[in-house]
């Protein structure tokens, strides 16, 4: 069985680029290895892998369930419910060129287009036993917000926008080029209006003519039991307020683990080092071991050895979709023995140590390839 390569490093980008990184890489990579152009062997391979990287990386969405699951978290149908075949609806050359640089077929004004608001990312901190039994907290963040005075058009109310003089109020400007492959043509928003077509003549007293303020805002958020380091919960829709009149972005919340003082977690099993004095290994004994549910009794088979497991089925982590599907609790035996003994203990310790078999007699009694074999079994 293949393991899949990550996606960033396909695109060879970190896994904190940004979402302009992400693209650029990808065009570097796609222009360098299309099969139009590269005619190596298992160009084709390299780029239907470039096409997959890039379909999932650039999604919000998509990324976010990569980040949190891995492969498993975008599984066969990451790239849309028409599935993924490699070639991205590029048939050509030329198509790379289209989807990159607006080609000279591109039609409509840029500038009228709505822009989705940009995500918000903020960290939440929460203690071992809030991250296993979930909760419900109030989180502040800031956000830009569309201006409730100017709505949005940066101009003070019953004030007239000019026409955008650099444009001629198209919104766009386009640039021909020429390359190796012959001419196309950019086309990109307007660095004066930002694409509107119009200016401001009369900016508004509130935002400043920048048609967005910054805003303190307060929301409660529910986090589900079992989450982990890294783990992220989407507020739809509570992002930054988009552009004409488009769609906000999201607010998304990191979560962080504080380490347990009592466990360790490995996925969804929680281990932890359950210590045993001589007594209790050789005579056995019931003893109150700690849950996530509180203390409970637990009995110890007599003659058990340290490093002895014991699995305890569904005392581990919740499942973040189903609380009801748990982990499990794995307790490792750790034989304490005592460095200190008081006079009494030497003497009941002596009085047992004449009383077991010495080691040659052990040896005598042992099959020495079957006695030599345990013990590398136990290196």
């Amino acid at each position: 069985m293949t393991t899949k390569q990550d996606f960033y490093d396909v695109l060879g980008v970190s896994k904190n680029a940004s979402d302009e990184e992400v693209k650029k890489a990808y065009r570097r990579l796609a222009f360098q290895h299309h099969p139009d152009r590269d005619k190596s062997e298992g160009a084709d391979a390299r780029f239907k892998k470039i096409n997959e990287a890039y379909e999932v990386l650039r999604d919000i969405d998509k990324r976010a369930a990569y980040d949190r699951y891995g492969h498993a978290g975008v599984g066969n149908d990451a790239t849309g419910a028409q599935g993924f075949d490699g070639s991205s609806g590029f048939t050509g050359f030329g198509d790379i060129f289209d989807a990159f640089f607006s080609g000279a077929s591109g039609t409509g004004r840029q500038g009228s287009k709505q822009e989705r608001g940009g995500d918000l990312l903020i960290e939440l901190k929460l203690s071992f036993e809030e991250a296993m039994q979930g909760i419900e907290r109030e989180v502040q963040f800031q956000r830009n917000e569309t201006c409730e005075i100017c709505r949005g058009s940066g101009a003070e109310p019953n004030t007239e926008l000019d026409r955008c003089t650099s444009c001629k109020g198209t919104g766009e400007v386009r640039r021909t080029q020429q390359n190796l492959f012959g001419q196309y043509v950019n086309i990109s928003a307007c660095h004066k209006c930002n694409g509107d077509g119009q200016v401001v003549k009369h900016p508004c007293k509130n935002c400043k003519g920048q048609k967005k303020h910054r805003t303190k805002r307060k929301i409660r958020v529910t986090v589900p039991a079992g989450v982990d380091n890294g783990n992220r919960v989407r507020m739809s829709g509570e992002g930054e307020s988009g552009t004409r009149n488009g769609p906000p972005g999201d607010l998304y919340i990191q979560v962080g683990v504080e380490d347990s003082d009592v466990f360790e977690r490995e996925g969804k099993d929680l281990l932890f080092r359950l210590p045993v004095n001589m007594a209790q290994a050789a005579l056995g004994a019931e003893i109150l071991i700690p849950t996530l549910e509180g203390e409970e009794a637990f009995k110890i088979p007599s003659g058990v050895e340290a490093g002895h497991i014991f699995r305890l089925k569904g005392k581990g982590v919740p499942d973040v979709y189903n609380k009801r599907n748990k982990g499990d609790l794995i307790l490792i035996t750790d034989i304490v023995i005592p460095k200190k003994l008081s006079s009494e203990q030497k003497k009941l310790f002596e009085q047992l140590g004449s009383t077991l078999p010495k080691m040659p007699e052990i040896i005598k009694k042992a099959d020495s390839d079957h006695f030599f074999d345990r013990i590398r079994r136990n290196l």
